[in-house]
């Protein structure tokens, strides 16, 4: 280099990519150009005499040799220094070029979902210090983009389109990930799969869909879903998946389960012994491992211990094949144990054990759809800390080949993912670190008082349980309430089953007063941490105010309006059951109200490129629990004002000097759902 020590760039610095340009690297290149031309608002030009060169490994470049390291060498050169950006093999070109994003034109790996451009400069200097990449600790790492109902109808387009995924992928890639399953059960017309592998990226299979294979009772219909009956079927949609996939980089999941993900002898009730069942899966998953061998040079197989299957093994019923990789599974709320079925819980610890022999790798999830207390729409409901700690334990216990990351609809989990990435990386994360690294790239005030709220958000959910992963995402306020509400206007007052796995197996009204009194303990929290956050949001420039409503004032405002919501229908149902039906009326309308108040936060984040981000709110469901808790208000009403809508404004309302002399005839225009209620609050004044 001889006396330079530093590198100017800036829109004049012409770049030369001297590897063969691959789909991927078309991919790379189109970012790196749009950075360039974001920064200094010019597009970069490819030629000669260049500033910066893209190309892959030579013996002399001292480069990393593991697979995906990417190193930087500066070399002077007849018109000055030039920056050599090395990569042993594909991947370590791309992620050498996003390292160059992200460290020298500033882009943030996620940009996109955070809204944040990059600072426009005339002239970027950088030291001329070389720079070996670090080997990650776990060899696959991604994103499994699921129940990802809000990218589905983000767009009118369906399936995705290109829009849609290119800027998941994207993010996937600067956070470092190297594999995606993208999406679940979408049609295979559309674009996802395709997008995926032309950005580089290994693909992975839903243990659902062994091999990427079509669900058998879809290319079947009105067949048995049974192996035993139908082998060559299920051998023949596999081979069709391994003949599809058989040129692209994949990481192929061997499985057998049941349609619709559940056991398969719930199609097949013959295998009634944990035996027979170990046995069919064990001798399935040899015939998928023998059949991939056949099409693939070594292939990476992975068998996903999930559920049931992983119950047979820990019994010493399934045999895995040689090489294949063990994927254990969180219980979808971030611990290591098995998931909760139902109401039974029985938290099996889920890591390998010590002598566990082969390769091991874990699926985690930092969002979670369980038609129970799982975080949907908002972020990680345990502390940041529990993420850290558990996937340590993981690496420790030997499962750090493979960590798969359910991460949903992005957007409201960037923080978590951002955290996630740090330790698929570096093998360690500290979470106070990580926190304060994550909030100085968004915000440049208020940086402490937006970590605490961060902080705080955790310890203002509702801890339903003894364990530190019992903690209430957004859906906690609207499958239970929806249940009870059903359960209610059915005309029940036993024990509803589906709400013993929180509530005990009491009587139905104590069940409904354990909800109220967990939705009531916390409103005071989320309403404290609310005005917080609007106060901080009063201190930050527009675009900083905006970013902090969209990643975590409608998060705080789904639980507040949750929590109130779900307070005032139990405590409706309590005035029912004494048979104060006005009370309940009143009670039952406050619920609307506040269900609509976090319906009205997911609108208000809907502004610019979020435009209806939040319309295919399937799952978590705001409008489905609104219209439970109006049509709960509209049978109390029945009650008691019925049949003309009048009785209770004639009781209440009506000034004692008209209620003897009016006119019928005069009186037909009943008072609306809403006003009426406020009119009967304002009368009874205390609910």
């Amino acid at each position: 280099m001889g006396s330079c020590t530093e590198l100017r760039i800036s829109a004049a610095s012409f770049y030369d990519i001297q590897t063969p340009m691959t789909r991927p690297l078309e991919h790379v290149w189109r970012m790196i150009a749009r950075d360039h031309e974001s920064v200094f608002c010019q597009a970069p030009v490819l030629g000669a005499d260049a500033s910066i060169i893209v190309r892959y490994a030579r013996e002399a470049d001292g480069c990393p040799e593991w697979p995906e390291a990417y190193c930087f060498r500066f070399i002077g050169s007849s018109t000055g220094l030039v920056l050599h950006i090395i990569g042993r093999d594909e991947l370590g070109i791309i992620y050498g070029m996003l390292h160059y994003s992200r460290y020298v034109l500033g882009v943030d790996p996620f940009w996109f979902w955070s809204e944040l451009l990059p600072a426009k400069q005339e002239v970027i200097v950088i030291p001329a210090d070389d720079y070996d990449s670090i080997q990650a600790k776990v060899r696959y790492r991604g994103w499994f983009v699921n129940d990802e109902v809000c990218l589905i109808g983000w767009k009118e387009q369906y399936p995705p389109s290109e829009e849609v995924w290119q800027p998941v992928f994207e993010a996937l890639l600067r956070c470092g990930g190297n594999m995606v399953i993208p999406g679940t059960d979408l049609p295979r017309t559309g674009i996802h799969h395709r997008i995926a592998v032309d950005m580089g990226l290994w693909i992975s299979h839903h243990h659902a869909e062994p091999l990427g294979a079509e669900m058998f009772l879809r290319a079947f219909p009105g067949k048995q879903a049974s192996y035993k009956e139908y082998p060559e079927l299920f051998e023949q949609l596999w081979r069709e998946a391994i003949e599809r996939q058989k040129d692209e980089k994949i990481l192929w999941v061997l499985s057998f389960r049941g349609q619709g993900d559940k056991p398969f002898w719930e199609n097949d009730p013959s295998f009634d012994t944990p035996a027979k069942r170990g046995a069919l899966i064990s001798s399935v998953v040899r015939k998928q491992y023998n059949m991939v061998s056949e099409y693939v040079d070594q292939p990476v197989c992975c068998m996903a211990m999930y559920g049931e299957i992983a119950e047979l093994y820990q019994m010493g019923l399934i045999e895995v094949p040689d090489g294949v990789i063990k994927i254990w599974a969180d219980n979808g709320y971030g611990k290591m144990v098995s998931r909760r079925h139902g109401n039974m819980n029985l938290r099996v610890p889920a890591l390998p054990a010590a002598n566990d022999e082969g390769k091991n790798g874990v699926y985690y999830h930092v969002t979670f759809h369980d038609l129970q207390a799982s975080n949907h729409l908002t972020m990680f409901p345990a502390p940041a800390e529990l993420i850290v700690e558990e996937l340590d334990n993981a690496f420790t216990a030997g499962a750090d080949e493979y960590l798969l990351v359910n991460s949903g609809n992005i957007l409201p989990h960037m923080y978590t993912l951002d955290l996630v990435a740090e330790q698929w990386t570096t093998g360690c994360a500290n979470a106070d670190e990580q926190l304060q690294a994550f909030i100085r790239r968004y915000y440049t005030k208020q940086q402490n008082e937006i970590a605490r709220m961060y902080k705080g958000y955790s310890e203002c959910t509702i801890a339903y349980g003894p364990n530190s992963d019992d903690r209430a995402g957004d859906e906690f306020y609207h499958h239970p309430a929806r249940q009870i509400m059903g359960h209610w206007l059915r005309g029940h007052t036993a024990m509803a089953e589906q709400l013993r796995w929180a509530a005990g197996s009491g009587s139905f009204l104590e069940q409904v007063r354990w909800f109220g009194e967990q939705a009531e303990s916390a409103v005071s929290g989320w309403e404290e941490l609310r005005r917080e956050c609007m106060q901080v949001m009063e201190w930050l420039p527009e675009e900083e105010q905006s970013r902090l409503n969209n990643q975590l004032l409608v998060q705080i405002e789904l639980h507040w309006s949750g929590c109130r919501g779900l307070a005032w229908i139990c405590r409706a149902y309590e005035s029912f059951c004494m048979g104060n039906y006005p009370r309940a009326f009143i009670q039952a309308s406050h619920s609307v109200w506040s269900y609509s108040e976090g319906k009205q936060a997911l609108k208000r984040a809907e502004l610019g490129r979020w435009e209806h981000f939040y319309r295919a709110d399937w799952l978590t469901n705001l409008a489905n629990t609104i219209e439970h808790a109006d049509t709960v208000r509209r049978f109390i009403r029945i009650q008691g004002d019925s049949p003309d809508m009048f009785l209770w404004y004639k009781e209440y309302l009506m000034p004692e000097t008209e209620k003897h002399i009016y006119l019928e005839n005069t009186h037909r225009n009943p008072l609306s759902d809403d006003e009426l209620a406020r009119q009967l609050e304002t009368k009874f004044q205390n609910v």
